[in-house]
């Protein structure tokens, strides 16, 4: 859906503003004891996780000083977050804000999808999900958005004929509003294009590839 590429976009952003410290949490199925590890290692701090509460303090510390010293907020950000136990995210939570819950000393930013949202919806997670300010959703690609990346990656891979208009628009019609399942369909076709030396692909090559494909599954589920 895209959700990642957004990510993308915004860690470079960050990158450009100068004394904004960003961490990309990279393993978000970590248990208490690794995830400090790698905030720990993220912001540059040897803690011990089996002391929980010295680490607790000691990134706290570590993100007010950056503060008082940058006037800005570091920032954490996580990727597939639907994949993060609640015990985490509820610690993650109370480790970003101090004074009573009333000053965020750590910016945090929760990429995932669809069961990120049900996720938020447990109870436990409640006060978690109500101190969500910004929300992003990202809905299926349109067969015009769909078109206007495909010439673009065209475009930019230095050959924006290489598809004819026909198969480009075949393409994003069964691409199901999502740009992966756009951009390995039309991976599959290079491929047995550059098999057979094609100099274009065209939408007799689409019907090569994917509607016999789809009779040798029919015949087969009949069998």
């Amino acid at each position: 859906m895209g959700k990642s590429v957004a990510l993308r976009i915004l860690a470079d952003r960050l990158s450009r503003i100068s004394d904004v410290l960003v961490g990309v949490l990279t393993h978000p199925q970590s248990r208490l004891g690794d995830f400090y590890r790698e905030m720990g290692d993220l912001f540059g701090i040897v803690l011990q996780p089996h002391n929980r509460w010295g680490a607790f303090k000691m990134l706290r510390e570590r993100f007010e000083m950056h503060i008082e010293q940058s006037r800005l907020r570091p920032v954490l950000l996580i990727d597939e977050a639907q994949e993060m136990g609640a015990q985490v995210l509820t610690e993650l939570r109370i480790l970003a804000s101090t004074c009573f819950d009333s000053r965020v000393i750590m910016s945090v930013v929760l990429s995932g999808d669809s069961r990120l949202v049900e996720k938020m919806r447990k109870e436990e997670l409640l006060p978690l999900g109500s101190r969500l300010r910004t929300r992003l959703d990202i809905e299926y690609a349109t067969p015009d958005e769909l078109l206007r990346c495909l010439k673009h990656l065209l475009k930019t891979a230095g050959n924006a004929s290489l598809m004819t208009p026909e198969l480009m628009k075949a393409l994003c019609d069964h691409a199901a509003g999502n740009y992966r399942i756009l951009t390995t369909m039309a991976a599959e076709l290079l491929a047995v294009a550059v098999q057979k030396e094609l100099p274009q692909l065209d939408e007799r090559l689409y019907l090569e590839v994917f509607e016999s494909r789809r009779q040798q599954a029919m015949a087969g589920g009949r069998r």
